[in-house]
């Protein structure tokens, strides 16, 4: 694909939603390698601590709040709309006729100014949910509220539109994250296939040499295990199969015996059969308390040492001593609701104490894999190996794990860094979306050059 002649060849675009501007960063990178020049008019955001680092990393010659408070008067000319704009829930009104309507969402928000504004395209991204949010029927290819976003794209708005999930992994980001890409153009049509998938390794982007975590967690973790057998491994009181460490595996709450190992493993599976629901009179959940007399069926224990064992853990933590739950139903003005409570009328019973994020770290990272999709509740509770120890993931490791380049810098707390982190774009899925759409601009700048069809914002 040539490049664009030098003449004619600026860019306006206007960026809602911007977060750390990754769409953006993508979208200038993708245009320039066509040989146009890009200029941002108007960055929407409304997070303060997002603001902040917007204005540390860019310039910008018009910024604003909140989107809602911006007439469409008010916004500049350009000729693409960015917009990773959030999912929220569409009105149910438009269901009972038929269609959804996005009055109330922020999408409307883009759909209005797209309407008044009338740029040649845009790039939308969302979180990969969307394809199937609101299905209305379980083989359906996409939900309602896709449907919606669509019709008004292509019907009412005229425009040609594509979309595709994609999945940063295969973009050479050591980070498996699906996000769904959504592109409108004028003329043409834009091919959002063929990108030639790259894989690499987390420990192509990790640091090395920097300081370890020094606590009691995580010396219990190495007074059970080598660090090489830590790799990949959860750490939660939960379902996890091989790859997870429970916290009686490494003596969290006291030290245990085998004997207990083997019991509280045996209760963590057991207490999920239903039989237990049928037998106790309740209705079946994901873990229920079980008697004393029912954790003797599947454990060949004398009752005293059984009984022994289990207050031993319940005192120190593993275990609680509680009433089984049963189900409740009630109908409200906003319909049925259902909630569990405890049921006094049965026997107490002994169940795990469960917790995913109560723990200091709740996975280690493999060097030789890959991260799971970056989530800002989760971010400060993952570990690396590094050297003889474990260490947190960093902020610049963070940052390479969307493909940020080494220049850009989040001034800010380490925790507001990894919230705006888990909401930010693959840049390398940004560029290859980009450059399609740049590519399909570029043909119909070609070939209106002395037409009048070119856009008034163009110069």
């Amino acid at each position: 694909m040539k490049k664009l002649p030098m003449r004619n060849n600026t860019v306006k675009f206007i960026d809602l939603f911007a977060g750390l501007g990754g769409i953006r960063l993508g979208f200038e990178s993708a245009f320039s390698t066509l040989g146009f020049n890009t200029e941002c008019v108007m960055t929407s955001e409304i997070k303060p601590y997002a603001v902040k680092t917007l204005k540390q990393n860019f310039e910008h010659d018009f910024f604003v709040g909140d989107i809602f408070q911006v007439k469409n008067e008010e916004i500049p000319d350009f000729d693409f709309l960015l917009g990773g704009f959030p999912c929220q829930p569409f009105s149910s009104g438009g269901r009972r006729q038929g269609f959804l309507d996005t009055r109330g969402t922020l999408f409307f928000e883009i759909e209005r100014i797209l309407r008044d504004k009338k740029p040649y395209g845009f790039i939308l991204e969302n979180v990969e949910g969307l394809v199937k949010h609101d299905i209305e029927n379980k083989n359906d290819k996409i939900g309602r509220t896709l449907s919606t976003i669509l019709y008004k794209l292509e019907n009412e708005l005229g425009y040609n539109v594509a979309w595709k999930v994609f999945d940063s992994v295969e973009f050479g980001l050591p980070q498996s994250r699906k996000r769904i890409f959504i592109v409108g153009t004028k003329k043409g049509e834009v091919n959002l296939n063929g990108n030639d998938p790259v894989f690499n390794p987390l420990k192509s982007i990790l640091e090395k040499g920097l300081k370890t975590i020094e606590s009691d967690f995580v010396t219990k973790i190495f007074s059970h295990f080598e660090l090489k057998d830590l790799h990949g491994k959860s750490i939660k009181d939960k379902r996890g199969g091989d790859n997870n460490i429970h916290s009686w595996d490494i003596g969290l709450k006291g030290e245990v015996s085998d004997k207990q190992c083997f019991l509280l493993n045996k209760l963590f599976k057991e207490r999920r059969k239903k039989q237990w629901a049928q037998e106790i009179g309740i209705d079946w959940m994901d873990g229920m308390a079980l008697t004393l007399q029912q954790i003797k069926t599947f454990v060949e224990y004398e009752e005293k040492e059984l009984y022994e064992m289990l207050e031993d853990l319940t005192k120190k933590g593993y275990l609680k001593f509680e009433y089984p739950k049963k189900l409740v139903k009630e109908l409200t003005e906003d319909g049925v609701k259902t909630y569990r409570t405890y049921d006094t009328s049965k026997s107490k019973g002994y169940n795990i104490v469960t917790g995913k994020l109560s723990f200091e770290i709740n996975k280690i990272l493999d060097p030789n894999d890959i991260a799971p999709t970056l989530v800002a509740t989760d971010v400060s509770r993952l570990a690396v190996p590094d050297g003889n120890g474990l260490r947190k993931l960093t902020v610049r490791e963070g940052l390479r794990l969307f493909g940020y380049p080494e220049w850009y810098v989040i001034p800010t707390k380490e925790y507001d860094a990894f919230d705006l982190l888990g909401n930010t774009v693959a840049i390398p899925v940004v560029e290859f979306v980009g450059y399609q759409v740049a590519k399909n601009y570029l043909e119909f700048k070609e070939s209106h050059f002395t037409s009048k069809e070119i856009p008034v914002c163009s110069s």
